[in-house]
């Protein structure tokens, strides 16, 4: 079984920044591939970014694109998210997610493994 454990939450005004980081148990971390998830209050979970088991492959949604940064440390089992010029619509709950074979994704029926979130919220 593995665990994950998301960090790095927090207030943050609106142009400001944060790092997320998402701790994983388990030896094969480094064969996994790792997604960032987020929901807000009345919707749906939505795919934020995804990179694969080397650091090589990336995928972001859109809305993100050149502000937030993927990246992962294998010798530490933690992947990153860094974002930057943050909006107010950003702010949701974030998730780390891992799947244990395959690609990089943004669906989130390809993950195996969940993280219990952790709270961003940007003020305007």
């Amino acid at each position: 079984q593995v665990q994950l454990v998301e960090s790095g939450g927090g207030l943050v005004q609106a142009g400001g920044s944060l790092r997320l980081s998402c701790a994983a148990s388990g030896r094969r971390f480094s064969s996994y591939s790792m997604g960032w998830f987020r929901q807000a209050p009345g919707k749906e979970r939505e795919f934020v970014a995804s990179i694969s088991w080397s650091g090589d492959s990336t995928i972001y949604r859109d809305s993100v694109k050149g502000r937030f940064t993927i990246s992962r440390d294998n010798a530490k089992n933690t992947v990153y998210l860094q974002m930057n010029s943050l909006k107010p619509e950003d702010t949701a709950v974030y998730y780390c997610a891992a799947i244990a074979w395959g690609d990089p994704s943004p669906s989130a029926r390809r993950y195996d493994y969940w993280g219990q979130g952790t709270q961003v919220t940007v003020s305007s």
